[in-house]
């Protein structure tokens, strides 16, 4: 797998690197976000790791710089020391999809590699497809999103919980079953990120429009109904 690596420290970043490149992945390393950028748009990537705190071009600068401005969807993991809920929602909020806090265990990090190169694999081989409910409607493929004829830009993230609840239409999901599906791992962030993140898909698929999608069901988790 060939995984390009953005730390700034470089004992960090050789730390990685050995552990990776003895499971036998190829890693870039890139020492600023600068260099990162120009190497991940210069070349093709599996998983692209990014330390958010470096000097000039920082981890959440970079990571929306390539998905906004170079349209790069290579599954992004963002590595950094800070863990409140803000950082990880901000982090999340920018396009990453997986977040993991410093300090680590290298098989965590394996986990975490390993479920994003699986995810951006299944994007990869997806065929058209089509979800809807009520007056809204999905391209799985195109990544569209219209209601009542209108489009509703959603952020990599919010597509992702969106879809989820889609494909589990008609059943309660819990939020630790959105955790594993929607961010890939099993894991627990200790924050209401996914509460958070069904407020930011309510306020862009149901104000303005009549009828509620999303619908709380108290204890158990959330539900999309016809």
């Amino acid at each position: 797998m060939k995984i390009l690596l953005v730390e700034d420290e470089p004992r960090v970043s050789s730390f990685i690197k050995k552990g990776l490149d003895e499971q036998g992945h190829n890693v870039t390393p890139a020492y600023d976000g600068v260099m990162g950028l120009k190497l991940a748009t210069s070349d093709t990537f599996d998983v692209i790791i990014l330390d958010i705190v470096m000097p000039g071009l920082n981890g959440i600068e970079l990571c929306q710089q390539l998905r906004d401005k170079h349209n790069i969807t290579t599954p992004i993991l963002m590595l950094t020391a800070l863990g409140s809920t803000d950082d990880v929602v901000t982090g999340l909020e920018t396009g990453a999809d997986d977040y993991l806090t410093k300090p680590f265990k290298f098989k965590e990090l394996l986990a975490r590699i390993g479920a994003l190169s699986r995810r951006g694999a299944r994007s990869q081989n997806n065929k058209s497809e089509l979800l809807k409910v009520q007056d809204l409607k999905m391209n799985v493929t195109s990544k569209e999103v219209f209601r009542d004829g209108r489009e509703i830009v959603l952020t990599a993230r919010e597509f992702e919980l969106l879809e989820y609840l889609l494909k589990n239409k008609n059943r309660v999901v819990s939020r630790t079953r959105i955790l594993e599906n929607v961010w890939g791992v099993d894991y627990d962030l200790g924050t209401n990120v996914v509460d958070v993140y069904i407020n930011y898909l309510r306020k862009k698929v149901e104000a303005g429009f009549p009828g509620k999608i999303i619908k709380t069901v108290i204890g158990m988790g959330y539900i999309i109904k016809d």
